[in-house]
């Protein structure tokens, strides 16, 4: 015998897709959707619906937005520095950190194992940017993988032949932990990228 009524169960499959849901976690949703006021519960389905069909890419940077420029494009108080980034979700994380400049969203790295090159990515767009925007420095801001690391050196030497200063984001230890708990490759990052105090 079914357990659940078959509208339950399919909507439990549907949510086990999302990332980190398993059975008991999409079995709590459901129970917390059964919970809510029905007003407050089609106000949640309705925004679903509005998220698949309103948010789109800002046609400049690649962040993602509900009109064509997103707000940080349009904000003209932004300073005229640029962090390359690999998804939106870094950018954001930038954002919170403090960075008031301006973002181009790779919209992913280079991995030649999942059959990922350069022109899958929105570097030629970052390039026509820089042949019109004035920017006072590009800083790189992938992650520190081994994908995210051959795509900052394929930038950077792409980078050459515009005037404009090239910068990484540095590596090393997180604030807050101690040396012997810090793995090796962290450390030797961290002597490579010390700063003269």
């Amino acid at each position: 015998m079914e357990t659940y009524p078959k509208i339950i169960a399919t909507i439990i499959e549907q949510l086990k897709k999302l990332p980190g849901i398993g059975t008991k976690s999409a079995e709590r949703i459901v129970e917390f959707f059964l919970r809510m006021e029905k007003e407050e519960l089609m106000s949640f389905a309705e925004n679903l619906k509005k998220l698949r069909e309103d948010v789109k890419v800002c046609r400049n940077c690649y962040l993602i937005s509900d009109s064509e420029l997103c707000d940080v494009c349009k904000d003209l108080s932004r300073e005229n520095k640029i962090a390359i980034v690999e998804e939106y979700k870094d950018a954001v994380a930038l954002e919170r950190a403090g960075f008031r400049g301006k973002y181009h969203v790779l919209g992913g790295r280079i991995d030649p194992l999942e059959k990922i090159g350069p022109e899958n990515l929105s570097i030629s767009r970052l390039l026509e940017r820089l042949k019109k925007e004035e920017v006072s420095e590009i800083i790189i801001a992938t992650n520190p993988t081994p994908e995210g690391e051959s795509t900052a050196l394929y930038l950077i030497e792409l980078l050459k032949k515009y005037n404009c200063p090239v910068s990484r984001l540095a590596t090393g230890i997180p604030v807050g932990s101690e040396l012997e708990f810090v793995d090796a490759e962290t450390l030797r990052k961290s002597i490579e990228h010390r700063f003269k105090a």
